[in-house]
């Protein structure tokens, strides 16, 4: 028993210590980490610009615990943000140093509009004369698209290009809740507005399916336009090669259709490269990552006007206060708090609203779209479009003096809905029963344990009604047109940015420079800063900031669930949902 106890106390403070020193090696990794980060990157002579993708890609990066546990475990995905890939674009173009930018395409969690604002970047540097390949060992469909742009596309001798067209694949829950026992009492209003659908049907409705052939349809377009301008193939041909699965034919097939340029494996890129950029061959290819781009000083004076032309990121689902587990996303009293001091700010001349959003509730997209008009009887407010920026996306939206769009964009979905289990028939089959005493009719509101009287369906029916009418009135006093003509085009249809400008939803096509351009010439400045806004919190902030449940949740459910992540978080997160939703589809499931 004593060399029990002897040999139990070695262990466990063998376990303290060992606890102890992984504590300050892993300090000492986030104290590396943050000042390379900080220390200004030198270019030198012929260096390449890598922009290797393998990972996720965000609206904007921020400095997380993921990417302190990739570094300290070894995982080589990343999340990238697409601010820092645009800005590192834009002076790869301005730095003469510089002499290209090489495309290594591994796998990239994005929509396609940010991977069309990714190239339109890539076709603007190319403009300066200077070079862009691509490489990859297989590439992914959005990814291909991205890389095309390129001046040669390179694939491994045993690699594929993935180009099949694009499908959307949405998963139905109605049957598994309903062998659990639990009913979603659905509520809403339009035809088109499709989130109820997984919960209520096992398919989609013809009119989803209608809206959902359209906007990939329109999306598809913009993707095959855009390799048959850069490949010079026919858009015909195009299609024909998507029809074929090129992806299971021997790669000579892909440069024989004219997708590739060369077949090559990736231990000889950096020789090709080094011909490209006239270096020799037994010298040393200066590279540059994303992390050294992001820390080139940019070739611009600093401006000493002190004008300000604010880009406030609004990315995320719509909520009225942070969940349990993450602040992220547009919380709505922090947006509010955020856009009025912008307001109140003399200094701020315009401000470029950057919505990336599918909606969320409806009461919160109300309040925000308040302060943003608020905001605009002040200054100008352009709303530049990301990935979405739909249904609750929109309401913030409407009210701008100018909306821009990617054209892939999924913008509109103007409508709103109500959903509330019912978990009656789980309760009875795990023996739970209820009773309940009350004062009034409608006291019991809202039990979860019985399903909705018709009273209180009719109660909750008329709610969506007048917040939909709510919605249909902000809509059309943004956009400057008839109640009447915003419910043609509402009724929660999706609609891409291509679409939504022929329908008078957007006024223009384009990224956030474009937005930015705009608004200078609305605020009749010639002298300012952009400054990026809400402030970016450091990896210290972060650390303190960030809930021990959201650490475990983002850690080990991410890396354990991989793509059925979001499906579970769905299901774990409805609890936390504002009743009233202004949202759309939970998982467009677009691929």
């Amino acid at each position: 028993m004593k060399d029990f106890f002897k040999f139990t106390l070695a262990t466990v403070t063998g376990i303290i210590l060992s606890s102890i020193v992984l504590f300050f090696i892993g300090i000492m990794v986030v104290f590396g980490i943050v000042s390379s980060s900080d220390t200004e990157t030198v270019v030198k002579k012929n260096s390449v610009m890598m922009l290797d993708l393998n990972g996720t890609l965000v609206e904007r990066s921020q400095e997380s615990l993921e990417g302190i546990f990739s570094a300290l475990t070894g995982d080589d995905s990343n999340v990238y943000g697409l601010d820092d890939i645009l800005a590192s674009i834009k002076k790869a173009k301005e730095n003469e140093n510089i002499k290209g930018i090489y495309i290594q395409a591994s796998s990239l969690g994005s929509s396609y509009a940010s991977l069309q604002a990714i190239r339109n970047a890539l076709n603007d540097f190319k403009e300066s004369g200077k070079f862009i390949v691509a490489y990859s060992d297989g590439y992914t469909q959005g990814l291909y698209y991205l890389s095309s742009v390129a001046d040669k596309v390179l694939l491994n001798p045993k690699g594929m290009i993935e180009w099949r067209g694009i499908a959307s694949v949405p998963m139905f829950y109605k049957d598994l809740l309903q062998k659990v026992g639990i009913e979603m009492q659905i509520f809403k209003v339009g035809t088109y507005k499709s989130a109820v659908e997984p919960f209520i049907a096992t398919e989609m409705s013809p009119a989803n399916r209608e809206q959902v052939t359209e906007f990939i349809g329109s999306i598809w377009g913009q993707v095959i336009n855009g390799v048959s301008d850069s490949r010079k193939i026919s858009p015909d041909s195009l299609n024909a090669y998507a029809n074929r699965m090129l992806m299971f034919y021997p790669a000579e097939e892909s440069v024989n259709c004219g997708l590739a340029d060369t077949l090559i494996y990736k231990n000889n890129v950096r020789d090709y490269l080094k011909q490209l950029a006239n270096v020799d061959k037994d010298d040393r290819l200066p590279i540059l990552g994303l992390n050294d781009m992001i820390n080139v000083k940019k070739n611009v004076p600093k401006d000493k006007s002190g004008n300000i032309v604010a880009v406030y990121y609004a990315s995320g689902e719509i909520t009225d206060q942070g969940s349990a587990t993450s602040e992220d996303g547009i919380v709505g009293n922090k947006v509010i708090r955020d856009l009025r001091k912008l307001k109140d700010d003399d200094d701020v001349k315009a401000v470029v609203l950057r919505v990336n959003s599918p909606g969320g509730s409806a009461f919160a997209s109300e309040q925000i779209w308040h302060a943003v008009k608020e905001l605009k009887a002040e200054k100008p407010v352009i709303v530049s479009m990301g990935d979405y920026a739909a249904s609750g996306g929109y309401y913030i939206s409407c009210v701008a003096d100018t909306i821009v769009a990617e054209p892939t964009t999924l913008t509109g979905s103007i409508g709103i809905f109500g959903m509330v289990p019912n978990v009656k028939e789980l309760t009875e089959k795990v023996g739970l029963t209820y009773d309940v005493v009350k004062t009034n009719k409608f006291s019991d509101f809202g039990n979860i344990m019985r399903p909705f009287n018709n009273d209180e369906k009719a109660l909750m029916q008329m709610m969506i009604v007048q917040g939909y009418d709510t919605f249909v009135s902000r809509c059309a006093e943004g956009r400057h047109m008839t109640k009447e003509a915003i419910e043609k085009i509402a009724e929660g249809r999706v609609w891409t940015g291509e679409m939504a400008k022929e329908l008078g939803l957007v006024d223009e096509l384009g990224g956030i420079d474009k937005a930015l351009d705009i608004a200078v010439k609305k605020a009749d400045i010639e002298g300012y800063t952009v400054v990026a806004y809400p402030e970016k919190k450091d990896i210290f902030s972060t650390l303190f900031d960030t809930k021990p449940t959201n650490y475990v949740e983002t850690q080990l459910l991410k890396s354990k669930l991989g793509e059925y992540y979001k499906d579970f978080s769905l299901l774990k997160n409805l609890s936390e949902r504002s009743m009233i939703q202004a949202r759309v589809p939970f998982e467009l499931n677009i691929k």
